[in-house]
């Protein structure tokens, strides 16, 4: 089986045409997208054209520019389209991994790649690109008509890379164009370098990741309840395709599923011939490597390998880092959905508790923290399962033992038991059984080793059906269901251990779903170089801070500059500056005091937060400490680096008043009018 045959050319992404239309709708309303789609001639609805996995042809999208320029009668039209692209305009897992490459610089390094996420008709070059500045060229494929208002939308686009970090937009220089009879189009780009002080501080809802962050949750939230929604394999398979799409942008697609009643297998494509996607999803059953310009991941739920799904790039292209993990967090909801159907039509009689499943995936998708995903579990089992009792007990590899995460059951003090009982499993041989073997276990009391068999025995348990929670060969934890003396099905090895386990492979795919972006989270909030909070973070954290502390209590914060760092990167590389940095992080955190938080704002520049201070001058003695961290020097690429620093102090009265951005500020200033000199009777400070 395959999709519906490609009516144009998949050239241009849904993205592009969504933002242009999107830009539309502001500036004229509903009434100018009409004009826009008469006067263009296509034969898409507005809805099509804004899907991100609606591909259209060269032709369309130039149509479509023209029409715009026309209705809006404004001759930037296009340029200003491209400036607005890089807010929410394209799809937020990409505006997460724009953020996540960290500096303009490493951004236009990957522009080549990332243009083949939108166009296949065109290729972007770099002639180079440094810390503040870039040239790069821009040349539309052999065939195809060069449009102005193509490279206006192209130069709108790249020169609002550096907004990404906080930074003005880049400054560039349109030298040469193809349109006027050049060979490629060459633009010329500077930016600022990141500033060490934000001019104000941003709220959340001013965050580009945050809101990137909201709206990725929001996809993932309808994933899941739209998948479900299906009662047919083909239209899942399609649901499949097009709801990863809003994930991870590819002009091409292949889903290759076995059949679950053996017959062929069932395969999906979009963006390519038939024969290509038959020849691909022959290769991705097979397990074959399908080449680097495709990045596949498994279809697959704990039980179950259901086939892969593949995105297809031109030959040489290929996805950018991170999208394989977020294509996978949606194979996963693929696996979840087919695994449901087949429960489905094979139980049509059970439509009560069929509903129960489609309202546990829809609390699921809601799910944000993994505490959030075994509450929703352990709330849903007894209705599914139909069980007396049901928990959710999570694994802590350090500690070697499950602890109850969420757990459900009529007696309040069986809650606050099996809340204060961690399982190790060196006192548990049936969990060392189920670390083995990955398989159910069924408990009772009098056949229970002595620790389960006293714990079944104080919860007034007779019989237990614990299955593990996998995620692929990875054990996350347990899910239970439980029932008293005379409660329990006569039978627990068929239904009930088919739905405890269904159950549990959605668990494991809301637990990926929770700690994936839990990573995105951390990784938006924290120096990828040191894994110390970033500006944002610290700046957070000293706004909490100013608005919690006592008023007869102090916050102090210390601005530290690493002095000749500069010289340690001109004479022994950027490789020996960058473990410089790391091995400083690692000093700071062990000179400060409990409670007290370490970041890197920039460059060499670090900041520690003292959130309670009872009076200014105990800032002096952390400023002591970390002054003490630069006594020794540092070894770098086997050679002894003395490295000192200047450290400025600002210290703030509680109360909850008082700015961080200002006493940030403040101790820069200070630092600044100190450095280079002694810090012998220097005081904080205070405000």
């Amino acid at each position: 089986m395959s999709g519906p045959a490609v009516s144009e050319a998949r050239e241009t992404s849904g993205a592009t045409t969504g933002l242009l239309l999107s830009h539309v709708r502001r500036q004229g309303g509903d009434d100018a997208v009409t004009e826009v789609l008469r006067r263009a001639g296509v034969p898409f609805t507005a809805a099509e054209l804004e899907l991100p996995s609606h591909w259209t042809s060269y032709d369309t999208r130039i149509k479509l520019f023209t029409a715009a320029t026309e209705v809006l009668g404004d001759p930037q039209t296009m340029f200003r389209v491209g400036r607005e692209a890089l807010g929410l305009g394209l799809t937020p897992a990409l505006v997460l991994l724009v953020r996540a490459m960290g500096s303009p610089r490493q951004v236009y390094r990957q522009l080549p790649r990332a243009v083949a996420k939108f166009s296949t008709t065109s290729t972007m070059r770099v002639l180079e690109a440094g810390a503040t500045h870039a040239t790069l060229t821009y040349r539309l494929h052999d065939g195809y008509r060069h449009s102005r208002l193509d490279c206006e939308y192209a130069q709108g686009l790249i020169g609002m890379v550096p907004t990404v970090f906080g930074l003005p937009p880049a400054e560039l220089v349109h030298t040469e164009c193809e349109s006027d009879g050049h060979p490629v189009c060459v633009y010329h780009l500077t930016w600022e370098r990141r500033r060490r002080l934000s001019g104000r501080r941003r709220g959340d809802d001013d965050v580009p990741e945050l809101l990137a962050l909201r709206e990725q949750l929001r996809i993932l939230q309808s994933a899941a309840a739209d998948l479900v929604a299906s009662e047919d394999v083909e239209t899942v398979l399609r649901r499949i395709i097009e709801k990863a799409a809003e994930a991870v942008l590819a002009p091409g697609w292949v889903l290759a599923v076995s059949d679950p009643a053996g017959g062929p297998a069932l395969v999906h494509g979009a963006g390519l011939p038939q024969h290509q996607v038959d020849a691909l999803a022959a290769t991705l059953l097979a397990g074959a490597d399908p080449g680097p310009n495709v990045v596949a991941v498994d279809v697959a739920s704990a039980r179950r390998v259901h086939g892969r799904l593949a995105t297809v790039y031109r030959p040489g292209d290929g996805g950018l880092r991170h999208e394989r993990q977020m294509l996978a967090a949606y194979a996963g909801y693929a696996a979840a959905a087919l695994d449901l159907l087949m429960a489905l039509e094979s139980s049509r009689q059970e439509a009560d508790r069929a509903g129960t499943l489609l309202t546990l995936a829809h609390e699921l998708a809601g799910a944000t923290d993994a505490v959030d995903v075994c509450t929703v579990v352990a709330e849903a089992l007894p209705r599914v399962v139909g069980c007396d009792s049901a928990a959710v007990l999570l694994w802590d590899p350090a500690e070697g033992c499950l602890r109850t995460a969420a757990h459900v059951d009529p007696v309040e003090e069986h809650q606050r038991l099996l809340y204060g009982t961690p399982l190790h499993a060196e006192d548990v041989p049936e969990l060392v059984g189920m670390l083995t073997d990955r398989e159910p276990r069924f408990l009772r009391p009098e056949s229970s080793s002595p620790v389960l068999q006293q714990l079944l025995t104080a919860l007034q348990l007779t019989d237990v059906v614990a299955v593990p929670v996998l995620a692929g060969r990875t054990f996350l934890g347990v899910a239970t269901a439980s029932w008293p003396a005379g409660r329990a099905p006569a039978v627990l090895a068929g239904d009930v251990l088919h739905r405890l386990r269904g159950v549990g492979d959605q668990a494991a795919t809301a637990l990926q779903r929770a700690r994936l972006l839990e990573t995105v989270r951390h990784q938006a909030a924290h120096d990828a170089l040191t894994g110390l909070p970033n500006r944002v973070l610290f700046l957070d954290r000293l706004g909490e801070a100013l608005a919690t502390t006592p008023a007869e209590r102090h916050v102090g914060v210390l601005f530290c500059d690493l002095d000749r760092f500069k010289s340690v990167n001109d004479s022994l590389g950027h490789a020996a500056g960058d473990e410089l940095l790391r091995q400083v992080a690692a000093r700071l955190r062990a000179a400060i005091r409990p409670g007290d938080m370490v970041g890197r704002l920039s460059g060499d520049e670090f900041a520690v937060l003292l959130p309670v201070l009872a009076r200014p001058e105990d800032a002096d003695r952390v400023v002591a400490r970390v002054l003490g961290c630069f006594d020794e020097p540092f070894r770098l690429e086997g050679t002894d680096v003395t490295v000192g620093t200047s450290v400025g102090v600002a210290v703030h009265g509680g109360g909850g008043s008082g700015s961080a951005d200002a006493l940030l500020r403040a101790s820069d200033a200070d630092m600044y009018q100190h450095k280079g000199a002694s810090r012998d009777g220097h005081g904080p400070a205070r405000s």
